[in-house]
């Protein structure tokens, strides 16, 4: 009788935990689908979100802080760096490892010149799918803004090079020139909205590869937040900021809206 007593609860503690996973679940469809109905406006982070760079961004971050002598790997430098304004990220870089004496001013400037060349010969595309969503998403009357931890001449270097066009491709564009504060700071996104017409926040959809990007979606007040791994960070660094949603490719987005 105890076996058959013991059997029973294990049931009903499975049933328990299986419909607690499904009603979630059914929340978290439930509260997307609610927030997508209203989407007006996309805000897309650009490399390694739309445009397919190779990560030579952040190769070339870790480049100049070993030839000012300190050694980090590819993988230290996006999990601390990725996402950001390109200084603040070399700071951040550094301070991960308590370095303080490092002159960041300086590998800045190396990094600025060693990304110019870089990008100079460099072929840029966007991922699969992309111009596609785009396109479906100024048929849906959704406007379309591009935030970049770039600072304005680069970002406008990579869109020329992909032939995106301003009102066709994107309706507004906002680099690191344009605001005081950086990402995870909202002034970004806000800027966006401004240019766009749109005033609230929840009718906004961000979307980025790096946890910096969730991170400022979630500090405007965003409808929704979307986390894409095909740039800086893993699904498994992705999920540690939350977002609404994960995914392998940004026009999987047009899946959830």
């Amino acid at each position: 009788m105890l076996h058959r007593l013991c059997c029973s609860v294990l049931r009903s503690s499975k049933s328990t935990i299986a419909a607690s996973r499904i009603a979630h679940r059914h929340l978290q469809n439930s509260s997307m689908a609610e927030a997508s109905a209203k989407c007006e406006l996309a805000v897309f982070d650009m490399a390694g979100t739309t445009v397919n760079e190779g990560n030579v961004v952040y190769k070339t971050v870790r480049q100049s802080i070993a030839n000012a002598g300190y050694e980090f790997t590819l993988d230290e430098v996006l999990e601390f760096g990725a996402g950001k304004e390109k200084h603040q990220a070399i700071k951040d870089v550094l301070a991960s490892k308590n370095i303080t004496d490092a002159d960041s001013q300086s590998i800045f400037e190396d990094f600025k010149k060693s990304l110019d060349e870089s990008y100079a010969n460099l072929e840029v595309g966007s991922f699969e799918g992309v111009p596609e969503l785009l396109k479906t998403l100024r048929e849906r009357d959704i406007k379309i803004a591009l935030d970049t931890g770039y600072n304005s001449r680069l970002a406008n270097m990579l869109l020329e090079k992909m032939g995106w066009e301003q009102g066709r491709e994107y309706d507004t564009l906002v680099t690191s020139d344009d605001v005081v504060n950086g990402r995870p700071h909202p002034e970004m996104i806000q800027r966006c909205m401004k240019n766009t017409g749109v005033t609230d926040p929840t009718k906004v959809l961000k979307a980025g590869d790096s946890t910096i990007d969730i991170e400022e979606g979630k500090n405007t007040g965003c409808g929704i937040t979307v986390g894409v791994t095909t740039g800086a960070q893993t699904r498994e660094q992705l999920a540690t900021a939350s977002p609404t949603l994960i995914v392998d490719n940004l026009a999987e987005i047009l899946e959830h809206i």
